[in-house]
């Protein structure tokens, strides 16, 4: 939340003018706003427009790794040889892990 830096601070004396039964009436007024909301239950109902994916099928092409490619053993992501960084133990890492 945004701060103005340029409107008047309360003293000490405007603070103590809150009656007490003020202070307990805000503070049972901002207990009483908050819900207890599951969040998996409110995203089970959620549902994009348009996306009716149920009877689809996902085909990807999967290629195997190729000659000019290594695995990271770090991030254990694929990588083109050009992002060899360095071998920790004979192992290969990529530039992002290496950093």
């Amino acid at each position: 939340m945004a701060t103005d830096y340029d409107t008047p601070r309360k003293t000490d004396d405007d603070v103590n003018e809150d009656s007490i039964e003020e202070l307990k009436a805000r503070r049972n007024d901002k207990s009483a706003s908050t819900v207890d909301v599951d969040e998996f239950d409110q995203a089970e109902g959620l549902e994009l427009p348009g996306a009716d994916l149920s009877n689809e099928e996902l085909s990807v092409r999967v290629l195997p790794r190729q000659a000019d490619e290594f695995t990271c053993m770090e991030c254990f992501l694929v990588h083109h040889r050009s992002q060899l960084a360095a071998e920790k133990n004979g192992q290969p890492i990529c530039r992002d892990c290496a950093a």
